[in-house]
């Protein structure tokens, strides 16, 4: 494995820990946007624990906010809080680590998880930068199941308006949400044509669990002038679990004592 590979495979370990302690969260999401989150806090984005509170720090926005549990991880991972509190007490009564993205846990920009929200705010902030002529980046991640919203396409509609290239959509293509595949639920084959209808630079990633594939199209998106872009990356839900992968009933599933020691196994299998 490359480095980053390998880091995404062991914060899928930590995810499994922390959502098997706490029977919650919703795993199969997590496990499907791990590699999009590694690439963006390891190899992407200038922000760090040191620079948290600079003006001109990068911006990221989780809309798919029921997946704050992959996000916990990379932001202990990066040093922004202790990853085992996270661990520990995530979905706990009383801690901080809540199931979805709030402001008081650092490294979190703003609250989110009301699905169709992430995108607009993230137009604001974007938008911002240019008004405050900063040079920093916004980066907003979204499911497919939640681009049923029409939220999103004012948002869509307002980014290209106002040519927001600094601006990077990544929507989470795991082709199921929790009512069953979004093909019978509603039908999202089609959104690299609505983004590109809506003036956006469309960026398909066709495999989009592959650490050097979202390198590449990050690095694309930033060099992309004129217009906001966005990548379509196609992953798979459960990521790096057998049993997980592609069903379905792993959005929000709580593993047994079995269930969880051979997700371990076959992590730690990976990463031998």
């Amino acid at each position: 494995m490359d480095g980053l590979t390998k880091k995404a495979y062991e914060l899928r370990r930590d995810i499994i820990e922390e959502v098997y302690r706490s029977g919650a969260g919703h795993v199969g999401g997590d496990l499907s946007v791990i590699d999009i989150l590694t690439v963006l806090y390891y190899e992407v984005m200038n922000v760090s624990p040191e620079n948290w509170r600079d003006g001109n720090r990068d911006r990221f926005l989780l809309s798919k906010g029921h997946c704050v549990d992959a996000l916990y991880m990379v932001l202990g991972d990066r040093g922004f809080f202790d990853k085992q509190e996270a661990i520990e007490t995530f979905s706990a009564f009383g801690s901080r680590f809540i199931g979805h993205p709030n402001t008081a846990v650092p490294g979190i920009e703003m609250n989110s998880g009301s699905l169709g929200h992430g995108l607009a705010l993230g137009v604001g902030m974007a938008l911002a930068a240019r008004m405050d002529q900063k040079s920093y980046r916004t980066y907003v991640v979204l499911g497919d199941g939640e681009m049923a919203e029409g939220s999103n396409y004012e948002a869509m509609m307002a980014a290209a308006h106002y040519r927001l290239d600094n601006l990077c959509a990544v929507v989470d293509l795991n082709r199921l949400q929790i009512s069953g595949p979004t093909g019978q639920v509603m039908d999202s084959s089609d959104l690299g044509e609505k983004f590109k209808s809506f003036g956006w630079n469309v960026i398909p990633v066709a495999d989009g669990n592959h650490c050097g594939q979202l390198t590449e199209a990050f690095r694309e998106a930033a060099a992309f002038r004129g217009r906001p872009s966005v990548l379509l990356a196609c992953t798979v839900k459960g990521k790096g679990v057998s049993f997980m992968e592609d069903q379905k009933g792993w959005h929000h599933g709580v593993m047994s004592r079995e269930q969880y020691e051979t997700a371990v196994r076959e992590l730690e299998v990976a990463l031998a």
